[in-house]
């Protein structure tokens, strides 16, 4: 340890102001120690120096007022941060369930696990979150299921699981994995909706008040949602859209011109998915986490599928 958490010169036995000084000494120390290793992630240092640092000289001030070095998990949040890749997949190859575990209480806002999968998402870190996903398929399942089914705090994150986040935000390469990796998108967020119907939701909002006499809103962020929807709907099973049934017969004609006839009669529940939709389910549906996204290669992907990057390269 690289300094004592007393105050150089003060005695183990010293008063309480003594004492109060040694505190007050400690937790600058902290402060500084603290900084300069968030400040070397963020620099994408070597990932040896960084181990070096986090080990021997990286300190922060805990919940229960003591120095105490950063953990795996601690130091893979600041890689999502920042984005840096080497440094998280040393810490997911050599710690892959410290680095997964739940940070210290002032490092989270809940002790919902599955922060960092979370976290990946909201950044778009999709390297990561495929490093991530890749590590937790040697977990068992119920432990698997925990990270990725993972409910936020409803204060910060509404209540919703990684698969609402990646909705919300838009990031249809973050929904593919964990989708793939068998995230359950029937789950609800805070507000009582599942992925599929704050989409809806979403698509409305942004299309405003267009009536079925006009043209509905174009642009990128309707493409994307769009995109988004389709992803879902190949791990949607039949009859599974429920209330999502409600908002698309509230305003048939205009739903009908902006999801195409075909999409419409299904999530509405008029109609048996295409025959397309369905082969694709079966197709992507059949694929082993274990083996996903890897195996997509193998598969004749429609258009809408082929420009994703589930690498994180791009």
């Amino acid at each position: 340890m690289p300094w004592d958490a007393r105050r150089p010169g003060s005695s183990a036995d010293g008063g309480p102001e003594g004492a109060g000084t040694a505190r007050s000494w400690a937790q600058k120390q902290c402060r500084k120690s603290s900084f300069a290793f968030y400040q070397a992630v963020r620099d994408l240092v070597p990932v040896w120096l960084l181990e070096d640092m986090r080990a021997s000289e990286a300190f922060h001030w805990d919940e229960r007022g003591r120095a105490a070095a950063y953990s795996p998990s601690e130091a893979l949040l600041y890689a999502l941060v920042h984005d840096h890749q080497e440094y998280a997949h040393y810490l997911l190859a050599t710690f892959p369930r410290r680095a997964l575990a739940l940070p210290s209480a002032s490092f989270r806002c809940c002790s919902a696990p599955g922060l960092h999968v979370a976290l990946a998402v909201r950044y778009n870190r999709v390297g990561i979150l495929r490093r991530i996903l890749r590590t937790v398929r040697d977990f068992p399942a119920e432990e698997r299921t925990r990270l990725l089914d993972r409910h936020g705090c409803s204060r910060v994150e509404g209540g919703g699981t990684s698969l609402h986040v990646a909705c919300e935000l838009m990031r249809p390469e973050c929904l593919f994995l964990l989708l793939g990796h068998g995230a359950s998108p029937g789950l609800r967020d805070g507000g009582g909706l599942t992925p599929l119907e704050l989409l809806l939701r979403q698509l409305c909002r942004d299309t405003g008040a267009t009536s079925a006499a006009t043209v509905p809103a174009s642009g990128e962020p309707r493409q994307r949602h769009l995109l988004l929807l389709d992803l879902l709907a190949l791990y949607t099973p039949v009859g599974a859209t429920g209330p999502a049934h409600r908002e698309l017969l509230s305003d048939q004609p205009r739903w009908q011109r902006l999801l195409g006839d075909d999409k419409f009669h299904w999530l509405a529940g008029l109609a048996p998915p295409s025959l397309f939709t369905r082969a694709m389910q079966v197709l992507v549906t059949a694929i082993s986490p274990s083996r996903f996204p890897e195996a997509l290669d193998e598969l004749p992907l429609p258009p809408f599928l082929q420009p994703l990057d589930l690498t994180g390269k791009g």
